[in-house]
């Protein structure tokens, strides 16, 4: 098993990419803590994990908050010791507005959820990491980082700057031997940040959902969304030993949206 023993937190873990890595994750001999605001849907999780007998924990927590980080990282370590593996997945879209309509509040809050859970998140496990000479850290970006769309200030903002912090960091860890790295997913087109983002852009157009949908996967060189599932199996390898050199990257798992 790839992930043998491990200690895992996911953050945004009750649903979509962040559940189908957490199950991925686990079926390779991970532990998985998962962490959102919704109780039910990570409690659902926990059990699934649980169910095909992994280890499974399940933490609400509002990753903006400093405290909540707190109590989900001294969670972790009361119920499994450490944490070996951070995947930063958290996150919202925000609002679906041209930039000068966005409230400073409806910015902060988008900017907080991604960039700063992140960053919060980071500085409680590098600590222990570094005293142990091992770890793996991975920010869940977004292909919104690499390339312009309409209506989403924040959330590019957000997970640009998930792609500086993890550079910065991985140039601070990898002589202490933590690997950073990111992911940038295209459009999952099963998730509800996903459905719900079609119908509003579709308002905007004045087109239907299907022809909005249909539009914008055909700029894609497979003409496909990607699947969840596609998405946690790029976090399985970044996280895993078989990408024991690889640091301070950023994947694309996009379908062949952006070339860089």
């Amino acid at each position: 098993m790839l992930l043998e023993s491990k200690i895992t937190v996911i953050t945004g873990g009750g649903r979509g990419i962040g559940r189908a890595i957490a199950l991925k994750f686990a079926a390779e001999g991970a532990a998985v803590v998962v962490a959102a605001r919704t109780k039910t849907e990570i409690e659902s999780v926990a059990k699934e994990v649980s169910d095909v007998g992994g280890r499974g924990l399940a933490v609400a927590a509002d990753v903006a908050d400093e405290n909540h980080c707190e109590n989900l990282i001294r969670a972790a370590t009361s119920e499994f010791g450490r944490v070996d593996i951070l995947v930063n997945n958290a996150g919202h879209y925000g609002p679906v507005k041209p930039v000068e309509e966005i409230s400073p509040a409806e910015w902060d809050r988008v900017i907080a959820v991604h960039l700063r859970g992140a960053y919060l998140l980071t500085r409680l496990v590098l600590p222990a990491m570094y005293t142990r000479g091992t770890g793996a850290i991975l920010n869940i970006s977004s292909l919104s980082a690499k390339s312009a769309f309409a209506w989403g200030s924040p959330y590019a903002s957000a997970k640009a700057g998930m792609l500086g912090l993890t550079r910065v960091v991985a140039a601070e860890a990898a002589r202490k031997g933590v690997r950073v790295n990111a992911l940038c997913p295209g459009p999952v087109t099963e998730t509800r940040m996903s459905k719900d983002l079609g119908h509003v852009l579709a308002e905007r157009l004045g087109v239907s959902e299907e022809d909005q949908l249909k539009g914008f996967l055909n700029t894609i060189l497979q003409g496909r969304g990607q699947t969840a599932d596609e998405i946690a199996a790029a976090a399985l390898f970044l996280c895993s030993e078989h990408a024991s050199a690889i640091t301070g990257q950023s994947l694309n798992v996009d379908g062949g949206a952006a070339f860089y």
